[in-house]
């Protein structure tokens, strides 16, 4: 951010009066110039908390999707930060501002807390945090399928009746669907129960899925598109377009039109005028 704030001043009192280039030139290049970084960046975090924690013994299509989205948080962050820098004057307040918009999609992303357990005016947090995608994403594929080995503080033990064995016990219990898993069938005491059987189980608690992995890496990408079109639209609202008490009235209809001018400039090529006597060409002789 402090770097973006000492190019945006450079850009404002030199290029954009000489006209060299245009703001969205100088934006669109501060952002693509960092994603080489963040993907590199990705890779390199990705060889070194990946394999110490999930092994290597998983398929290769869970270890290439896990480094995609790797890479892909490294690129959100970034454009997120372009998104706030963009509008603001200074980079403390825009970090200020980051902190706090981070800490909200930390705190509402599903995990601390359940989807179930949220009040409802803040289910749209939720809903809308990109961290919900993204740990949904990172759970899945790397803890999907895995067999559950409850630790010694998480076993619930009891006693069965007399004459009966901790099976016995709980025969009709486990066969009627119980997820849990009994360690010690064969016991007549100290019976030990492990409440889940499968990391499938856990993920279904908080709402995740593996079948929704590759979803959840899509819409990934669409907070990052998000992300540059915000800081576009940021920058020319707050820092290019002069409104004056009389636009402001109007503001919703000069904004509309204003954007579309933009897309045409960012997506139709320049046409230069047509040199005079050589309006029709139709009909040359060559």
């Amino acid at each position: 951010m402090p770097r973006f704030v000492t190019q945006r001043s450079l850009y404002e009192v030199r290029e954009r009066p000489s006209k060299s280039y245009s703001w969205i030139a100088f934006l669109i290049a501060n952002i693509s110039v960092e994603i080489p970084y963040q993907i590199l960046l990705g890779i390199l975090v990705w060889a070194a908390w990946y394999f110490p924690v999930f092994g290597n013994d998983q398929s290769s299509e869970r270890q290439g999707l896990m480094l995609l989205f790797c890479i892909q948080f490294f690129i959100f962050a970034s454009t997120f930060a372009h998104m706030i820098i963009a509008a603001l004057p200074d980079a403390e307040t825009a970090g200020n501002i980051a902190t706090l918009l981070f800490s909200m999609t930390l705190t509402f992303n599903g995990i601390l807390q359940t989807p179930d357990a949220l009040p409802g005016f803040w289910i749209f947090m939720y809903r809308v945090s990109p961290l919900t995608y993204l740990i949904a994403g990172w759970a899945s594929t790397g803890l999907a399928g895995k067999p559950i080995n409850c630790a010694e503080n998480e076993l619930a033990q009891f006693n069965p009746p007399p004459d009966q064995t901790c099976g016995q016990y709980l025969a009709d219990y486990l066969s009627g669907g119980a997820i849990g898993q009994l360690q010690n069938p064969e016991a007549s005491s100290s019976c030990r129960y492990c409440p889940l059987s499968s990391s499938d189980q856990f993920l279904a608690s908080v709402d995740i899925s593996y079948d929704n992995r590759w979803r959840d890496f899509g819409i990934g990408w669409a907070y990052v598109v998000f992300n540059i079109a915000a800081a576009v639209l940021l920058y020319y609202i707050f820092r290019v377009r002069h409104w004056s008490p009389a636009n402001l009235a109007k503001g919703p209809a000069i904004l509309a039109e204003r954007s579309a001018t933009v897309c045409r400039r960012i997506f139709t090529r320049h046409a230069e005028p047509t040199p005079k006597g050589k309006e029709d060409v139709s009909h040359r002789v060559y």
